[in-house]
């Protein structure tokens, strides 16, 4: 399907926008920042090692570089999450093929405890960076979550003026529970309701999208939350019942989403991305599943528990 997809985009002006969780993706330095920090070094439980490190790098940017050929251009914006630092960021660039490409990134360290952060890349020979902003998830009272900032990243595009604003997420997990962890995806989703209706306030002539990892699937009231700022879940899609970015018991769920403009939404394409290098068979539950870095303590030599996702427009 995503070849004939190609042909389409080939004779059409389209913008690509990627996003991907890479799933622990820390540098190989022990800065005691974090017990995981120090996990995922060469002397901690992971033996996270430089060549482990640099060997994630490369398999990322051959799926960047996978991608380009599947729609026939290079991604205008991808977005990350679960990386730890600018050097991560910046490593995926210059340490890879990539830097013979054009992009540039943009991080700001958020009050995660486990020290992960979401990041964006994006083409400096389309765009010109006009701003960019982290955002902390505020609890009802007024408190920052110790969770990853939402951040916005505002981009003009140099062929006609035209403002970009892309908003890359990674809602809290449902870690100690459904119940217990869902006011904090409640306070993530309504900071980021929040944002998109005061850009679009702001500057209607502007496009929003919003991406990321939102630990919730697109039926939930909690990425529901998004449709009273006139945004539109792209993962809601009928074509994705039975798909999913992630497995787990050998069932799929879709957790990585784009949400963008309803007046534009009809004009927008969502994908899950599967190229085979980023995929392992599934020997438990049949069918495939992401390879992952690691198995339980086993370095398994994958990138990512998740699939990346592709929006185009």
């Amino acid at each position: 399907m995503l070849m004939n997809i190609r042909h389409i985009f080939l004779a059409l002006p389209v913008i690509l926008v990627m996003f991907w969780n890479l799933e622990n993706f820390f540098d190989f330095r022990d800065d005691g920042s974090s017990a995981s920090d120090t996990e995922f070094s060469p002397s901690g439980q992971r033996h996270w090692t430089k060549n482990r490190f640099y060997t994630k790098c490369n398999a990322i940017a051959k799926t960047v570089l996978w991608t380009s050929g599947v729609y026939g251009s290079l991604p205008d914006v991808i977005g990350f999450a679960e990386v730890e630092n600018a050097f991560a960021v910046r490593s995926i660039l210059k340490s890879t093929i990539l830097d013979k490409t054009p992009y540039r990134y943009v991080h700001h360290e958020s009050p995660d405890p486990r020290g992960i952060d979401v990041a964006l890349i994006y083409r400096s020979d389309l765009y010109v960076l006009e701003d960019s902003k982290p955002f902390h998830i505020l609890d009802t009272s007024g408190i920052c979550l110790k969770t990853r900032d939402i951040l916005l990243v505002t981009l003009r595009r140099t062929s006609d003026g035209s403002i970009y604003h892309y908003l890359v997420n990674h809602h809290p997990s449902k870690y100690g529970g459904v119940k217990n962890s869902l006011p904090g995806r409640m306070a993530a989703a309504s900071r980021l309701r929040d944002i998109c209706d005061s850009l679009r306030l702001c500057d209607p002539s502007s496009v929003v999208v919003a991406m990321g990892d939102f630990n919730d699937g697109p039926e939930s009231p909690v990425t529901g939350m998004m449709e009273r700022a006139g945004m539109v879940n792209m993962a809601s899609d009928r074509k994705f019942r039975d798909r999913g970015t992630i497995r787990f018991e050998g069932r799929w769920e879709l957790i990585d989403m784009f949400f963008v403009p309803c007046e534009m939404a009809s004009e927008c394409s969502m994908e899950i991305l599967r190229p085979p290098f980023l995929m392992t068979p599934d020997r438990k539950h049949g069918g495939e599943k992401p390879l992952r870095t690691y198995v339980g303590p086993r370095y398994a030599g994958g990138v990512s528990d998740h699939c990346p996702v592709v929006l185009s427009f």
